[in-house]
Parts: C-alpha cells; structure tokens; sequence
C-alpha cells in the first residue's frame, strides 16, 4: 500500500519558495487503476514524481508497505515500483526485447544471475502485452502505440507490484490510447496491480479508472469513484468549463462533452 501523508513539494524561486504541491493525504491500493485529472500546472507530474523517488518531498510522508519510502534500498524499492516518465527517449537503438530485459536490472543487477528467471519474465511480459512479433525489432521504428506496449512491458518484466505512468498516452492517437487503457485495466485486474496513471482525457478515465483523483493548483480538489466526480459541477471545478455529462449507454461509465 502506497500512503502520502501530507506530503508536499516546493522550490525556491528568485522571489521566494513558489509551492507546486500542498500537502496532500491519499491512499492507493493494489488491484485498482487510479486516474490523476486536472488542467496543466496542477501538480499531477509533481506527485507521481514524488511517490517515483524522482524528487524528494519538502514535507510530510511518503509511505509504502509502511516505511518511508527513502528508506527503501534502490533495487528494494524498483521491486515495488515501476515509474514510465513523461518523456521516452526517442533513439534508443535497441530491440524490443533487449529494452523489456532492462526491467530485470531490480532483481539481478548488471550480472544475470538467474538468466533463466530473467528470459521467462521478458517473455511473459511480450505476451501479456502483445508484442511478441516486435521482440526483434528496432523499437525506434515502431509507431506510437507500439512503442507504449513495449515500455509497458518493460514494467511488467521489473515485476513491481505499482506502476506509476505519466502521461502515457500523450503521443498516441484514440485508437492507441483505448488499447493501452485497456490493457493498463486488464494487466491490473490479472495481476493484482496498483496503477497510478496521469491521464487527460476525462471520458478515457472515466471508461478504464476505478477511482479519480483531481488536483488544482497543487492541491487536492476532490477524490471518488468516475460516477462521483465526473459531473458537470465537478467538471467545472476542475478544469473551469461547463460541461455536459451523459450515460454511456452500453456501460453507464459517464461521458463528457462541450
């Protein structure tokens, strides 16, 4: 279990400390796929950054398993966690599969000692995601939505218990991004996964997400279940527009339009 205890994030600027996060509360579990909204500059990079160990916290408590998370050993701690960043390297010059093997570093660091272990979780990691045909291929040539597939399964090859995932559809079309959210939400379902995902499509959280939390301007606005925040009042709290919400009429997931 991940817990953040009124944990903060500030930094010094030419006028002053400009906070990026208040502190905020809040509990993630595992087997559940949790959607972080809110408009650009709200905080969401900056608290999947913090639980990532990619920036220390100004105050308050990151907690995983109960110990704070700086005292986690760094190959302890990527057994726990897998953080995909915003930002992917873009000429890599790797297959798919020496990439996925990477996230094996956790467990046998640079010398391989279970080489056997370490090809099974690459393979089992090209099947759960569907990538078994671009195993020898050139990631960098592949298309966006591939691409996601292949660093997501790099994750599941790490065999950590929580993936923590900026913005992964960002470069994607809407065909690439159901795929993925569908796979993000099946992977959580099988493997009993806790998934932290920065995401800004509404209708996309609402349809995959099992729970929502908004920020706005650093601070938490509100937290709930897709039906609970996915409302007009609740939209226009968070992102300043008034919009419509409708039932989807096959899955009553809400759905938003202007």
């Amino acid at each position: 279990m991940f817990q953040l205890n009124q944990a903060s994030f500030s930094i010094p600027t030419a006028t002053g400390i400009r906070q990026l996060l208040s502190p905020i509360s809040l509990q993630f579990e595992l087997g559940k796929v949790y959607g972080l909204i809110g408009h650009n500059g709200s905080g969401k990079s900056t608290l999947i950054k913090l639980m990532a160990r990619q920036q220390k916290s100004s105050s308050g408590q990151i907690l995983l398993n109960n110990q704070a998370i700086e005292h986690w050993g760094s190959r302890e701690f990527a057994r726990e966690v897998a953080y995909l960043p915003q930002h992917l390297p873009t000429n890599t010059q790797l297959t798919a599969r020496e990439l996925i093997a990477l996230g094996r570093y956790a467990w046998n660091g640079l010398l391989k000692s279970n080489p056997q272990q370490d090809q099974t979780a690459v393979q089992n990691a090209l099947v759960l995601t569907h990538t078994e045909k671009f195993a020898d291929q050139q990631i960098d040539v592949l298309s966006g939505g591939e691409r996601s597939r292949i660093w997501l399964a790099m994750l599941l090859a790490q065999q950590s218990r929580f993936l923590l995932l900026d913005e992964p559809l960002a470069a994607l079309d809407i065909a690439h991004q159901v795929e993925v959210m569908k796979l993000i939400k099946k992977l959580s379902r099988e493997l009993g996964l806790g998934v932290v995902i920065v995401i800004h499509d509404v209708n996309l959280a609402a349809a995959f997400c099992d729970e929502l939390i908004a920020l706005h301007s650093g601070k938490l606005l509100a937290q709930g279940t897709p039906e609970q925040l996915i409302t007009p009042d609740s939209l226009q709290q968070i992102y300043g527009l008034q919009l419509n919400v409708i039932a989807h009429p096959n899955t009553q997931a809400p759905v938003v339009f202007y």
